[in-house]
């Protein structure tokens, strides 16, 4: 009787067309129903779990900015040596390296085995610094290639052996005219990746025990909490559009080539 009850209430004994425009309504006014779980509206269910998400988000987000692009572009600029070989090899590593294993792998040693860091939870500023460095990770790698790639194809170019022929220093150079228009393709990674971050924590969130959205998306499919997962997908689509738009933006101010002319 009360699984008969949960159809009537979500409107699961009307036909599909009808039930997609009702949900669509709904939807339109981020109206999903109740929470199966908490009976509570799951945009409040949503809510709460949205500000640890953009936490680790932005901590994972700094954390491959601070590591990937630096390093990518110290690489092209070392072309051939031996840090030039690390980098790649970081590169090759973080990328084909899982992210459960990894979190697994930093609970044991900093955790475990040298007690300095927390294992899990959200407790303390401390808490945060593992599960960034595994989120982060693979973006790192990715980013230094795409970033090394990019400063290979500039440094190359007429227009910086013309500044170097000038006797232009090489800072000037890399940061100045080769790395600004390099960052078009790094760009592009980094902001959809930092979407991704928002909505796709999933793993290491659950390594974590981080109360965040990837951790309540997992608990809604094992609960079949489907107005929960109807939020948190509307959620990281609305997040896809939106970043993709600001990064077409940021097109046109990080490099004028590309502007559309009147």
């Amino acid at each position: 009787e009360q699984w008969e009850q949960w159809g009537r209430d979500f409107g699961l004994d009307k036909p599909y067309p009808i039930q997609y425009l009702t949900w669509l309504k709904d939807a339109v006014r981020l109206d999903f129903g109740k929470s199966v779980k908490e009976q509570i509206p799951a945009t409040i269910v949503v809510r709460r779990k949205i500000w640890p998400t953009v936490q680790l988000a932005l901590g994972a987000y700094a954390f491959a900015l601070a590591v990937g692009v630096p390093l990518g572009v110290l690489s092209a600029t070392k072309r051939g040596t031996n840090l030039d070989l690390l980098a790649r090899s970081f590169a090759l590593v973080g990328q084909a390296m899982p992210g459960f294993w990894l979190g697994v792998m930093l609970i044991l040693t900093f955790a475990v085995r040298w007690q300095v860091l927390p294992a899990g939870g959200r407790e303390g500023a401390t808490s945060i610094i593992l599960p960034s460095i595994t989120l982060g990770w693979f973006a790192a790698a990715a980013l230094l290639r795409l970033t090394r790639s990019a400063m290979l194809e500039v440094l190359d170019s007429e227009y910086v052996k013309l500044a170097r022929a000038k006797g232009v220093s090489q800072t000037l150079i890399v940061w100045k005219h080769a790395f600004r228009n390099a960052i078009t393709v790094p760009l592009t990674f980094a902001g959809l990746f930092l979407t991704a971050l928002l909505t796709g924590a999933v793993v290491t969130e659950t390594v974590f025990a981080w109360p965040g959205l990837g951790r309540l998306a997992i608990q809604s499919v094992f609960g079949t909490d489907f107005p929960v997962m109807s939020a948190i997908v509307l959620l990281a689509t609305a997040g896809y559009l939106l970043m993709n738009l600001g990064v077409d933006i940021l097109y046109g101010i990080l490099d004028p080539r590309i502007r559309y002319s009147q």
